[in-house]
């Protein structure tokens, strides 16, 4: 990249850089290697930048504290209230994502890779619509011997002490928390999610490392007492074998380590599928693998759009050396898979989708339930299958709890990941912007009332929403909107508020608030969930075990419950003791 003066300026991180005009001058240096701004937009029609003008923030990073930034700069700065009002083409800001750390092959038995057929597919950045990076649309072939490679991987990886394996797991950890920085900002750019929440990801992600790596000195077996004089009982425990994990779009960096950590961690090796949209993060994980010693075939990335998605994912399924599979996605998706991998009789983790509600009752610490509102609402932009879905509030404190709740919600900053102190970044395509204006759309027909927001702005961003007399025959009470959106309704009773929460076939997260002892035990007996936050809104962390009731999924991730999914129980029965 060029600075003022003409000079190379090498970049490690990922950051908007420059608006300009579309200019011709600047597509000559599409390619060049160290020149990070590939499309040039307009922006309130200002002049045109030379290509040596572009500069990288970074150099603006290292001025001494108090020195004024240059006009170019302040020029090509970007507000919030600029993203609120709408006077930016949100669809071509651009931004630099040459890391150390980005890669544009798969990673199959410890090679980087391209597809057989040569043929690649976009990663789109949503806060920008701009292409980032080409990455292989694999298929089949490539899946299958990804496979071939973890089956000769598992032997010498399944033997080798746990605390080999620990030492290994413990290493990828730190190496992913000394790269958190190149980490999230290659988050924000194929996910759009704020870079602060990014860098809380890098670390949760590596906490699973850490976690499981320690987990896996603690498989322990059992002795049993034996009902026989000449016979001992024994129970071992070891790898299931090969294993494939396929994670969603939404926690790019969190999902693949879940998948994979405890998988690596009991001796199982893994062949993993990361979201179309987001392979990115997945492949950097895999790029740290490396460096930390994982042995080639024990873990792989296979890249796909997703048009190969079904190829690929009837591979893993259909292979006889695959012995369990671990996916995080739709309740419908799931069904497949786990239909799929019966004729295999194969083992399956399955955290699928959510209908949380959030249920303030009227002894709640009303600033707390607000503040956790918030959070479990618009993290992520309300992408996240825990996010709340239904908020139910009880008549005592509705007025009070709305009126704060929606205060909040209007001082929400919607802007791109790398903006300061954003709140709420871009939804992920075109599909999930539709749904989300179907589910306002609905509950507006159906006779809910919009407090704040109600529609997108430009590009892929929608403003953070509030509506109430929301019912249970709307469709944001039904399916889950994964949006900036909240629809609130109130309920009277403790009794009627545990019947709302419960009809539904989903049953994963759900929240709620009081401080009566009483009230919290009978409410969380009664709530048929296999997560609850009680008087919080944040609940994930490696210690705990993840996962759902009913159609939102089978087994835990995380915890110490989470390595016995990918566990087998063997019972030897020992002759020959003669007393």
């Amino acid at each position: 990249m060029l600075h003022a003066a003409g000079e190379h300026v090498g970049l490690e991180r990922a950051e908007l850089v420059r608006l300009a005009f579309d200019d011709e001058r600047l597509h000559s240096l599409e390619y060049e290697a160290e020149l990070l701004v590939r499309v040039a937009v307009q922006r309130h029609r200002r002049t045109w930048l030379e290509a040596d003008e572009i500069q990288h923030r970074a150099l603006a990073e290292e001025r001494p504290a108090g020195h004024a930034r240059s006009e170019l700069e302040c020029a090509n700065g970007i507000e919030s209230d600029e993203l609120r009002s709408h006077t930016l083409d949100y669809r071509w800001l651009v931004t630099a994502v040459e890391l150390p750390l980005l890669r544009r092959q798969g990673y199959v038995d410890g090679n980087w890779v391209d597809a057989d057929s040569g043929a690649t597919f976009a990663v789109t950045n949503p806060a920008t619509g701009e292409d980032v990076a080409w990455v292989p649309r694999m298929g089949a072939e490539e899946t299958r011997r990804a496979l071939a490679a973890a089956e000769r991987a598992l032997p010498q990886w399944k033997q080798r002490p746990a605390r080999e394996r620990a030492q290994v797991l413990r290493r990828l950890s730190d190496l992913m928390l000394e790269h958190e920085d190149d980490l999230a900002r290659l988050m924000v750019t194929e996910q759009g999610k704020p870079l602060a929440e990014a860098r809380v990801e890098v670390a949760y992600a590596a906490s699973f490392y850490e976690w499981f790596g320690e987990e896996a000195k603690r498989v322990y077996g059992d002795t049993v007492p034996s009902p026989w004089l000449d016979k001992r009982i024994l129970v071992t425990k070891e790898a299931v074998g090969v294993t494939v994990g396929i994670t969603p779009w939404n926690f790019p960096a969190a999902m693949p380590a879940r998948k994979s950590a405890p998988a690596l961690a009991a001796g199982c090796t893994m062949v993993l599928k990361p979201a179309e949209q987001t392979p990115l993060s997945a492949l950097a994980i895999a790029a740290l693998a490396e460096e930390a010693g994982v042995p080639p075939g024990v873990f792989s990335i296979v890249t796909g759009a997703a048009e190969d998605a079904p190829a690929i994912g009837e591979e893993m399924t259909s292979s006889a050396l695959v012995r369990k599979l671990g996916f995080t996605g739709s309740t419908e998706v799931g069904k497949l898979l786990m239909a799929q991998c019966a004729s295999g009789l194969k083992r399956v983790s399955l955290e699928l989708g959510g209908n949380a509600p959030f249920i303030v009752f009227d002894d709640a610490d009303l600033d707390e339930a607000v503040a956790g509102a918030l959070l479990c609402k618009f993290r992520n932009s309300g992408q996240t299958c825990i996010s709340a879905n239904r908020m139910l509030v009880q008549d005592g404190i509705y007025d009070a709890f709305l009126e704060r709740f929606t205060d909040a919600v209007r001082g929400l900053k919607v802007a791109h990941g790398f903006a300061p102190e954003v709140n709420v970044g871009p939804l992920i395509d075109e599909p999930a912007l539709e749904k989300v204006e179907r589910h306002v759309a609905n509950a507006l027909d159906g006779g809910a009332e919009l407090l704040v927001g109600g529609a997108r702005i430009e590009g892929q961003f929608f403003q953070p929403s509030v509506l109430v007399d929301v019912t249970a025959s709307m469709a944001m009470s039904s399916e889950e909107t994964f949006g900036p959106v909240a629809g609130m309704a109130r309920f009277s009773t403790e009794e009627e508020a545990i019947r709302i929460a419960n009809d539904t076939p989903y049953g994963l997260a759900a929240y709620f608030y009081s401080q009566g002892l009483a009230r919290v035990t009978r409410v969380a007996e009664a709530l048929e969930y296999g997560i609850l936050g009680i008087n919080t809104g944040l609940i994930s962390t490696e210690v705990a075990p993840f996962g759902g009731m009913k159609e939102s999924g089978i087994g835990r991730e995380g915890s110490s419950y989470g390595i016995d999914e990918w566990l087998e129980l063997k019972y030897w029965a020992v002759g020959g003791m003669k007393p």
